[in-house]
This record gives C-alpha cells, sequence and structure tokens, in this order.
C-alpha cells in the first residue's frame, strides 16, 4: 500500500524554498493565505497521519507533501507531550507552549528534514518560513487537541502512535 500524498500537490501556490505556502482555515496570524475550503493541510495532515506514519520511505512528488511531512513529523511530537497530560485544558496550554518555543527550519544545522527541503534563499524567506510553521504548529495544536481528548480523556487510539517515527526521522533530538 503507497503512503497518502497532499492533495494540494496539484495548486499552484508560492513557495518557500522548495516548500509550498498553503492557505490554512485558522485564526492565528501568519503569512499563510486564508482558506475558505472546507479541508486544509492541517485536516489533510490529521487524517492521514495514522497511515503515513508507519512508512520509513515516503516518495515527494510535490511542495505540499514537503509541507504534508513536517506536520506530520510534527504531529507525533505532539503526541508525545499528550501523553503526559491528563485533561484537555492541560493538553492545549502543553501544545499552544510548544508550538511557539524555538525550532529549526530548513538549513539549520539541527533541521532533520534538510535532505527533502531546500534552504530559504534570503533571510526574509527564512523569517516567513518560521512564521509560517509556527502559524501551522499553533493550529495543529487546537485541532490536534479536539481530536485526541475526547470527553475530557485522552483517547488511546491516537496515544498509542508516540513511539512510531515517520521515516525513522524525528523533530526533536535524541532521548527526547
Amino acid at each position: 500500500m503507497p503512503a497518502y500524498h497532499s492533495n494540494f500537490n496539484a495548486e499552484d501556490n508560492r513557495l518557500i524554498g522548495n516548500m509550498a505556502l498553503l492557505p490554512l482555515r485558522t485564526q492565528f496570524k501568519g503569512p499563510a493565505p486564508k482558506s475558505t475550503a472546507e479541508e486544509d493541510i492541517i485536516d489533510e495532515a490529521l487524517m492521514y497521519f495514522k497511515a503515513n506514519v508507519f512508512f520509513k520511505n515516503y516518495e515527494v512528488k510535490g511542495a505540499a507533501d514537503r509541507v504534508l511531512i513536517y506536520l506530520t513529523l510534527y504531529t507525533t511530537e505532539c503526541l508525545k507531550k499528550l501523553q503526559k497530560c491528563a485533561t484537555k485544558n492541560d493538553a492545549s496550554k502543553t501544545l499552544a507552549t510548544l508550538a511557539v518555543s524555538s525550532f529549526d527550519i530548513p538549513g539549520d544545522s539541527g533541521f532533520p528534514l534538510n535532505a527533502f527541503m531546500t534552504k530559504p534563499a534570503t533571510k526574509a524567506d527564512a523569517d516567513q518560513l518560521r512564521q509560517y510553521f509556527t502559524q501551522m504548529r499553533q493550529e495543529i495544536a487546537v485541532r490536534l487537541a479536539e481530536k485526541v481528548y475526547v470527553d475530557d480523556k485522552p483517547s488511546k487510539w491516537w496515544l498509542c502512535f508516540t513511539k512510531k517515527r515517520f521515516m525513522d526521522l524525528s523533530l526533536s533530538g535524541p532521548g527526547n
């Protein structure tokens, strides 16, 4: 069975490096255009997460796939943090903090996806990419907390994926 790829690959979107700047349904401030579509890349990443996380190899078929890869790895990091959260309120606070914490972007030495993503051409592009990542991280924090916490209890059907390593990569360092 092949991995799921983004439906947004066919669209013509602005690129930063070789990542697509995709529209988002979000209330958070950032460079992503506002989306009125029913589904955006965040929905797609969460929908395909459980299937894609099992793959050790992933063929990139477009710029939107690179965003999907990043969001899949970030979702895994979020789930690791959620293991320690007993309530949805705790989870929301923890994920909101994680979303705005310091992180690497393509071109930084600690970024695990440098083989798939090119470094932004200018400092302005790097700043915009960091803002875009932050915007996506904030939005995925809100939506993931909604999905994982049903009746204010964590779903074991989501938390069971904390040990899985998509493409055998992790956004956090070893041991984290």
